[in-house]
C-alpha cells in the first residue's frame, strides 16, 4: 500500500505528534509499504529553522525509508494566536500543492493537531479521489475555546462547521483516547468507523537504565531529589503549578526542580521565577530527542500536568508512557481518562490538577517512601509493556487503514 501522510510536525522536531508520526511510518515501511510524508520545514516550537534546513518552496529527503516532502512555511513561534493560525492555514495550502508530487497513493492520512492539517488531507483526498483517514489527537476548536483563545461568534461557528465537515469527509477516523470517540460520534459520525489507537513506546528505546552521572553532575543534582517536567511548555499544561510547588518546597535544599522543553509559556514561567525569587527550579530549554531516555532516567520524580478544564479530561499525554516504560516514579496532575487509567494500573501518584500543595505533598511522599515509589514504578512498566508497545499499535493502525481502503473499493 502507498500511504500519503500529511503531518504538520515531523522529526527533527521532537514533540509528540512528530514522534508518533515518525514511529508509525517507519514501522509501516518495515512491513513493506511505501510511505510519503508531506510536512513543513522543522521549526517548532520556537519558529526558528533547525540547523541544516532552509525555508525553500519544496525540498525532499529520506528518513528511515520514508519519503519526506517538506514545504515552505510561515515561521511562527508556538505563541501568539494570530501568527500560529496563519502558520497552520498556510501549511494546509502548501501541503495541498505539494501533494501533486505524489503519484497514485492508495490512501491519504492526516493527523491533528493541527486542525487545518486535517483539512488539507481531506482536500487532497477529494482531489485524488482516494479514501481519507483522519487521526484526531486534539479536539479543535473545543480546546482553544476552553483555553480562552476564541469566543462565541462567527469564527467559532465556522470552525465548528469545518470540524463536522472534516469528520464526515473521512472514510475512517483514528483517535488516541476513548473519550474522543463519544465526542466524534455525537457529531453524527458512525461509531463503528472510529478506531482507538493509544500512544505508546518503543520498549527498546525506553527501558530502565541507570541515571546519567554526567547530567546529574552538570546540573548539581548529586544527593538531591530531582523533580522534572519534560515536554511542551504550553497553555494546556498549567505549569505555573510546578513553579508554585517549587516555591512551597524552597526550604528543602535536597529537592530540585527541572523544566525541560520549550513553548508558548516559557517567558511567562521565567518571569514568574524571577519575580518570586525562586532558586530551586531551572528551565533548561529544548533538549535533543535522543537524550530523552537519559533525562528520564536521571530524574527521581517525573510530572505529567494538565489544566483543570473539561476538555483536558479527554487527553492522555504521550510522555507518561515513556516515563513509566523507564520505571520511574510519576505524579499525574490531571482528571479524566489518564487519571482513571493510571489509578487502575496502580502506576503513579495521582493528584488534582493545578494544586501546588497537593503536588508538594506528593513529592515529599515519594521522597520519603522509596519502596512504595519502586513498587508503583514497576507496576507502571508492566502496564505499559502489556498495553502500549508501539509495534503492536502501529500494526493495528495499518490494519484499520487497509480495511478502510478495501471498504471503499
Amino acid at each position: 500500500m502507498r500511504i500519503l501522510f500529511v503531518s504538520h510536525y515531523f522529526p527533527p522536531e521532537v514533540n509528540a505528534p512528530a514522534n508518533r508520526t515518525h514511529e508509525h511510518c517507519r514501522r509501516w515501511v518495515a512491513e513493506g509499504h511505501e510511505v510519503i510524508v508531506i510536512t513543513g520545514v522543522p521549526n517548532h516550537p520556537a519558529g526558528v529553522l533547525f540547523a541544516g534546513y532552509r525555508n525553500r518552496w519544496i525540498r525532499e529527503e529520506e528518513i528511515d525509508g520514508i519519503r519526506v516532502i517538506r514545504t515552505w512555511m510561515f515561521l511562527a513561534a508556538n505563541a501568539g494566536f494570530a501568527k500560529r493560525i496563519l502558520n497552520y492555514v498556510l501549511f494546509a495550502v502548501t501541503a495541498v500543492i505539494a501533494s501533486k508530487r505524489v503519484r497514485n497513493p492508495d490512501l491519504v492520512l492526516a493527523t491533528t493537531p493541527q486542525f487545518f492539517c486535517g483539512l488539507a488531507g481531506a482536500v487532497i483526498a477529494r482531489i485524488k479521489r482516494l479514501p481519507f483517514v483522519l487521526e484526531v489527537r486534539d479536539l479543535w476548536p473545543k480546546s482553544i475555546v476552553e483555553l480562552g483563545q476564541l469566543q462565541q461568534g462567527f469564527a467559532l461557528g465556522s470552525l465548528e462547521a469545518l470540524e463536522r465537515w472534516l469528520y464526515m469527509s473521512s472514510a475512517g477516523i483514528v483517535v488516541n483516547t476513548r473519550a474522543f470517540i463519544d465526542h466524534i460520534a455525537d457529531s453524527g459520525y458512525p461509531r463503528e468507523k472510529i478506531e482507538l489507537i493509544y500512544n505508546g513506546i518503543d520498549p527498546h528505546q525506553f527501558r530502565p537504565q541507570p541515571a546519567s552521572e554526567k547530567l546529574r553532575t552538570k546540573y548539581a543534582l548529586e544527593g538531591r531529589t530531582a523533580v522534572a517536567y519534560i515536554g511542551t511548555l504550553g497553555l494546556a499544561q498549567g505549569l505555573e503549578c510546578v513553579i508554585e510547588t517549587a516555591e512551597i518546597l524552597q526550604s528543602r535544599p535536597d529537592i530540585a526542580f527541572l523544566i525541560i522543553g520549550d513553548g508558548a509559556e516559557r517567558e511567562k514561567l521565567e518571569a514568574m521565577i524571577q519575580e518570586r525569587g525562586i532558586t530551586n527550579v531551572r528551565l533548561l530549554g529544548l533538549q535533543p530527542r535522543e537524550l530523552m531516555p537519559d533525562w528520564i532516567a536521571s530524574a527521581d520524580i517525573l510530572l505529567v500536568c494538565l489544566r483543570d478544564l473539561p476538555v483536558f479530561e479527554m487527553v492522555i499525554p504521550s510522555k507518561i508512557f515513556e516515563f513509566l516504560a523507564q520505571e520511574r516514579p510519576v505524579i499525574v496532575a490531571a482528571r479524566g481518562e489518564i487519571r482513571r487509567m493510571t489509578e487502575e494500573a496502580g502506576a503513579a501518584w495521582v493528584i488534582d490538577p493545578e494544586d501546588p500543595q497537593a503536588m508538594a505533598d506528593a513529592v515529599e511522599a515519594i521522597a520519603q517512601q522509596p519502596e512504595e515509589a519502586r513498587r508503583r514504578a514497576a507496576a507502571g512498566r508492566r502496564w505499559v509493556k502489556d498495553e502500549f508497545v508501539r509495534d503492536t499499535l502501529a500494526l493495528r493502525m495499518l490494519d484499520f487503514m487497509t480495511k478502510t481502503v478495501r471498504s471503499q473499493l
